[in-house]
């Protein structure tokens, strides 16, 4: 394959520096409608889980309310990993690799756990095979398919409250190119980052930005400031 050189403009840093300055006004006001659609997010309705699902996992069987380990929130990413797979999906597994450290989620109420249709014997040899250790566990094809992952991939959003658990998004497609950083998978829940800025609907409990942060073994210490 004959190798295709692209030829741009050769400027002055001055010209350079004007060029750029206009493309990150538009990138700025990419970040602002983001940040809308994030607060819309957080506003729509909920539809309530009327059934109780099981799910295999390394220690024995459990249901959707045990995955969120404690917590409000919960992330679901459903993989296409199923039973005796010759050929992993590329896509899922390259989601399972920028899965951030989950102590900056869990530091804002929020789980997250994958998904699939193969065994949990199968799904903890494809885990150690590429080096991952966020859980995973195994689903019947009735979890996926009432949530509307019926072939493919899909991300489902869940809060809890009591003993109440609700569905509050739900993505597939392109709509998963974007996660792989602690914000982003927080602006798809329904408290969001929980930080002052943020448009939410009233009574959601919110810090100051930045002071929340901290170093992935640091969390949960006694200066830590929580929602």
């Amino acid at each position: 394959m004959t190798e295709q050189i692209v030829k741009h403009e050769i400027v002055s840093r001055e010209d350079w520096l004007t060029a750029l300055n206009e493309l990150r006004a538009k990138e700025k006001k990419l970040t602002v409608l983001h940040d809308q659609l994030a607060a819309e997010r957080r506003r729509l309705p909920r539809e309530q889980v009327p059934k109780t699902y099981l799910f295999d996992a390394p220690k024995g069987q459990v249901n959707l309310g045990d995955l969120f380990d404690g917590r409000r929130q919960l992330i679901v990413y459903h993989h296409m990993l199923k039973p005796s797979d010759p050929d992993p999906c590329a896509g899922c597994s390259m989601v399972g690799d920028q899965i951030p450290h989950l102590a900056h989620l869990h530091a804002r109420d929020t789980s997250l756990v994958f998904v699939a249709r193969a065994p949990i014997d199968e799904i903890e040899s494809f885990k150690k095979r590429m080096g991952w250790t966020f859980p995973f566990v195994s689903t019947g094809e009735a979890f996926n398919s009432d949530f509307g992952v019926t072939t493919g991939f899909g991300l489902n959003v869940f809060l809890r409250d009591g003993d109440a658990i609700f569905r509050t998004y739900f993505t597939t497609g392109r709509g998963a190119e974007t996660l792989g950083t602690p914000w982003t998978f927080l602006d798809l829940t329904p408290f969001g980052r929980q930080e002052t800025w943020e448009v939410s609907p009233p009574g959601t409990r919110q810090t100051k930005p930045y002071q929340w942060w901290r170093l992935n073994d640091e969390y949960d210490s006694p200066s830590d400031e929580k929602p």
